[in-house]
């Protein structure tokens, strides 16, 4: 697979805040392996906490590559969706803790978690899975 997405199916990465803030986005979720050069999202994500217009949870999971310390994954909820912060706990619990497969309905469930395009889903999981049939 490789990484170019066709014109107009794009990833919300660095765009988060942006979407959050028109309310087109329920959710962002970051972990702690970023590259360097890229500003930490707590940054320009902490005041909205402050403000209650993002609600955010954390949870800290093993990862083989953050043996020592394991990796944290952070969320920005618009109030009201926290349901989706816990269920990507919930998922992300069951890859990481328990080695759960990542499947085709899973990665559909999180596409519509984070608040993605049903035609941006499809074309991602075909692209990861190749074509439902």
């Amino acid at each position: 697979m490789d990484d170019e997405l066709p014109p107009g199916i794009g990833p919300h990465e660095f765009r988060e805040l942006e979407l959050m803030l028109a309310g087109e986005k329920p959710l962002a979720m970051f972990n702690d392996d970023w590259p360097e050069d890229m500003e930490p999202p707590e940054v320009a994500f902490e005041p909205y906490v402050a403000e209650g217009k993002f609600v955010k949870a954390e949870v800290v999971l093993p990862v083989a590559a953050f043996p020592d310390t394991g990796l944290r994954y952070y969320f920005y909820a618009l109030p009201g969706d926290e349901w989706r912060m816990e269920r990507m706990i919930k998922i992300l619990r069951g890859i990481f803790e328990h080695h759960l497969p990542t499947t085709r309905e899973q990665e559909i469930e999180t596409g519509r978690l984070l608040g993605y395009e049903e035609a941006d889903i499809k074309l991602f999981v075909d692209r990861w899975f190749g074509p439902d049939k």
